[in-house]
């Protein structure tokens, strides 16, 4: 797993206040592009999507991954939570693409312009970093169920 580089902790801290500001808006958009396909939309709870819950938690996740890039300690608990939940929900590794293949493209849809190539090349380079931090805490907790 290769760690961020300095760069791209810059350009994602940068972007804490939008993702604070837009990040509902940016989550709802990613479940509507990844939820075309009906096998992911199976993976997620149903209830918390009509309620709103599931953006609201995924938008905090993204905002706390945006202030805290730099100190990545502080997310240990909420790390170790996600992976928990995924594992309850059979998230695979293979199931990761489908999710940056929704949530790059939902960031431009929402924030235009503003989310230049840079900005979406750094949540790109964030997203695999965190997903392979996911993915390895995930294969312990699977291998504990085994």
């Amino acid at each position: 797993m290769n760690a961020l580089t300095p760069e791209t902790i810059a350009i994602v801290k940068s972007t804490a206040p939008v993702m604070r500001q837009h990040g509902v808006a940016i989550t709802n958009r990613m479940y509507e592009r990844l939820f075309v396909d009906p096998e992911i939309k199976g993976l997620f709870d149903e209830a918390a999507q009509k309620s709103g819950e599931q953006p609201k938690r995924l938008a905090a996740a993204l905002l706390g991954f945006a202030s805290n890039a730099d100190n990545l300690d502080v997310l240990t608990a909420a790390i170790e939570r996600i992976a928990a939940r995924h594992v309850e929900m059979h998230v695979a590794p293979e199931h990761y693409p489908a999710v940056a293949n929704a949530l790059l493209p939902a960031i431009k849809d929402v924030l235009g312009d503003a989310a230049d190539e840079r900005v979406l090349s750094a949540w790109g380079e964030a997203y695999w970093f965190l997903a392979d931090v996911l993915k390895s805490h995930e294969r312990g907790l699977y291998a504990r169920e085994a």
